[in-house]
């Protein structure tokens, strides 16, 4: 049982870091891109098989490029780490409870952000 949790571990770890590089590539980019520029002894399919669930899962877009699938992430970063908040809190019945304790947490300042973040998509406005 340990082992399986250690191993869905490295594969999160391993997915986030792709799509932490797929979003800073500001190009589409392919598996074999990604693997080199992960410096890890990985293997193609390897990266290919985890960046085919992100977009399975709605992370990441893909056009054909050649033989391959070039990917982009889908939205900004805040966009993606709402999505994944999402999905965490999806698993809790008390997703109100969970969210008020995560709000007692919040600094003042960073309160007030969300305050006028709120606001501005209610006027209409996009940051």
């Amino acid at each position: 049982m340990v082992a399986d949790t250690e191993q869905r571990r490295g594969y999160g770890d391993l997915a986030q870091a792709i799509l932490d590089l797929v979003g800073q590539a500001g190009a589409p980019v392919t598996p074999a891109q990604v693997r080199d520029a992960l410096g890890r002894e990985l293997a193609y399919t390897t990266v290919m098989t985890v960046m085919a669930r992100l977009y399975d899962r709605g992370l990441l877009a893909r056009k054909r490029s050649g033989r391959a699938f070039a990917y982009t992430v889908v939205g900004d970063p805040a966009q993606v780490t709402a999505r994944r908040m999402h999905r965490i809190l999806d698993v809790d019945a008390d997703r109100a409870g969970v969210l008020a304790r995560f709000v007692d947490g919040l600094t003042g300042d960073l309160l007030d952000q969300i305050a006028t973040e709120q606001g501005n998509r209610a006027g209409g406005q996009r940051p």
